[in-house]
């Protein structure tokens, strides 16, 4: 397809809310998706242009949470081996598997998801915590986090990275700002390896995705800045948002009201 001045109008600003928003606690690809399709883009090569942007933007981000020292190494290293892998199986799985029941599976556990982030420990530093952990358990734990989420993200995708940092944060007891920046490590692995896929099969315009890779490093770039500074108050109150963006989506979708 031939991009208009009217694609990048719709494209380029709703990428860098998308950008903004992955980066403080994950499920941009709920407002950047829509957007391509909304653009006109056809159903693969907008999944496959979002994933190009959307890739380097986290590439952004997580060096953002890098270097401001966010990022337990123990943890994001093998969370992101294992989120390849599981992304690989979850896509696998996808093909024996109806949208519908996976659909209904996450309408019913957004709920208790937002529930469960309203229990979780409202602190700022977790170097305590890391201290009394076993790196063994970390690296064990951090596995089957990204395996499991890593699966979903094969199987469905939107959310993944709000799942993540909200894994972290439940299981390994980081705070919410360590936990998005672990987060963001795995899903740049996961990103990394759709990519290459669609990349194969040819499913990504560039004169749309090119554009859209300077608006979503960007947006990535404010989003990270704003939960380093804003700590975990920002993220947690970004995560409900998301949380309900997703749910009102899927419920959506489930309802035939919209058909992305």
């Amino acid at each position: 397809m031939q991009p208009t001045i009217f694609t990048y109008l719709i494209v380029c600003p709703l990428v860098i809310l998308a950008g903004f928003v992955d980066s403080v606690a994950g499920g941009g690809g709920v407002i950047s998706l829509p957007a391509y399709l909304i653009a006109g883009l056809p159903v693969k090569l907008a999944a496959g242009t979002n994933k190009l942007a959307n890739g380097c933007g986290t590439a952004i981000a997580a060096a953002k949470y890098a270097k401001s020292g966010n990022v337990d190494w123990f943890c994001a290293i093998p969370a992101a081996v294992f989120s390849l892998l599981g992304s690989a199986a979850g896509t696998s799985l996808a093909v024996y598997m109806r949208d519908e029941v996976l659909k209904v599976i996450i309408l019913a556990a957004l709920p208790a998801v937002a529930v469960l982030l309203l229990f979780i420990r409202k602190k700022d530093n977790d170097e305590e915590t890391l201290a009394e952990k076993p790196r063994g358990r970390i690296i064990l734990i951090s596995s089957l986090i990204g395996l499991g989420i890593g699966m979903y993200d094969g199987l469905i995708g939107p959310g993944t990275g709000t799942f993540l940092t909200l894994a972290f944060s439940l299981f390994l007891g980081f705070s919410l700002l360590r936990a998005s920046g672990c987060a963001r490590m795995a899903n740049l692995a996961s990103n990394i390896s759709s990519l290459i896929v669609y990349l194969l099969h040819g499913d990504v315009l560039f004169a749309v995705g090119i554009p859209a890779i300077a608006c979503s490093m960007l947006g990535n770039y404010l989003g990270s800045r704003f939960a380093i500074r804003g700590g975990n108050a920002k993220i947690r109150l970004v995560m409900f948002a998301v949380l309900a963006l997703l749910f009102i989506k899927t419920a959506l979708e489930l309802t035939g009201v919209i058909d992305f």
